[in-house]
């Protein structure tokens, strides 16, 4: 993560909020990507199709730094026990705080959510903590 494109970011930004502003102006339901990705599995039928196909986007969106010549995402090569920690790791904390970064920093903070705005502020602290602690080796 050595280059910064305001470009990207900018349009990223925007994809984002346009897709959680439709999510919640067409079905009334906040754009949490834990609370959307947990759902699939016991979705209703009704629920399942937007479910899986808001996913699907996300994932596709993967394929449009490249396509666009735009500078591809960091993927660090770490173990897959690291990767499974780190994944058992926000999925308790995602648990813990009734929500994801994505739930609470987009559209709870959006909603003025007393409760979202203190959920991101600890997010946020416990990430500076952990570059504090890794001594910036992740930046």
């Amino acid at each position: 993560m050595t280059e910064f494109s305001p470009g990207s970011a900018l349009v990223g930004g925007m994809l984002l909020g346009l897709s959680v502003s439709l999510l919640m102006l067409l079905s009334g339901r906040t754009g949490g990507i834990s609370g959307i990705l947990g759902g699939i599995f016991g979705a209703s039928k009704s629920e399942w199709p937007w479910r899986v196909a808001f996913i699907a986007a996300m994932a596709a969106s993967l394929l449009f730094n490249p396509i666009l010549g735009l500078s591809e995402a960091a993927l660090p090569n770490y173990s897959l026990t690291w990767l499974l920690a780190g994944g058992f790791a926000v999925g308790v904390g995602t648990q813990l705080a009734n929500g994801c970064t994505s739930g609470h920093g987009i559209c709870g903070i959006g909603r003025f959510s007393l409760r979202s705005i203190v959920a991101t502020m600890v997010f946020m602290l416990s990430a500076a903590a952990v570059v504090w602690l890794a001594g910036g080796a992740y930046v």
